[in-house]
C-alpha cells in the first residue's frame, strides 16, 4: 500500500484528508498531515517531515502532497524527495487528487499512482460556466 504525507500551510491538509475520507472512506493507516506555520521554525517542520517519512516507510513508497509549488511546504519537503527513489512529491493538491489517491493506493504502482493523481487533479479544474455553455451548445 502506498502511503501519503500532506504538507500544507496551516491545517489545510488535515481538512483535505478529512473531506476525502468522507467521500471514499476512512484511511486507518498510512496517511499523515503536517501543518506548517510561521510560528514553527524550519528545523521543527523538517523534523516533522523526516519523522513522518520514517513512520510511513514501506515497500510500496510514499507520496508527499504539498499545496503550492514553490511554497514553504514544497520547499521544505523537496530535499527529502530528491534522494529517495521510493518517495514522490505532487504539488497543488486538491480534494479530487486525494480522493483519487485513496481510491487507487492499493492497486497501482507508485509511478502509475502519481501519473493518475496528477491527471485526475488537472481534470478536476474546470471553468464551470464555460463547460455548461459548451455542453448546451452541443445539445442543439
Amino acid at each position: 500500500m502506498i502511503n501519503f504525507i500532506v504538507v500544507t500551510h496551516g491545517e489545510f491538509g488535515a481538512y483535505l484528508i478529512e473531506a476525502a475520507e468522507g467521500i471514499v472512506g476512512r484511511q486507518p493507516q498510512g496517511v499523515r498531515a503536517i501543518a506548517t506555520s510561521s510560528r514553527q521554525s524550519v528545523p521543527e517542520i523538517r523534523a516533522k517531515i523526516a519523522r513522518a517519512l520514517r513512520d510511513l516507510e514501506g515497500p510500496d513508497g510514499i507520496v508527499i502532497f504539498t499545496d503550492i509549488p514553490g511554497g514553504t511546504p514544497n520547499n521544505l519537503a523537496f530535499p527529502f524527495v530528491k534522494d529517495s527513489p521510493k518517495v514522490e512529491m505532487i504539488s497543488g493538491v486538491n480534494l479530487y487528487m486525494l480522493v483519487s489517491a485513496f481510491g487507487n493506493r492499493d492497486r497501482l504502482t507508485l509511478e502509475r499512482l502519481v501519473e493518475k493523481v496528477v491527471s485526475d487533479g488537472q481534470k478536476s479544474i474546470r471553468d464551470v460556466r464555460r463547460m455548461f455553455l459548451l455542453a448546451a451548445a452541443g445539445e442543439r
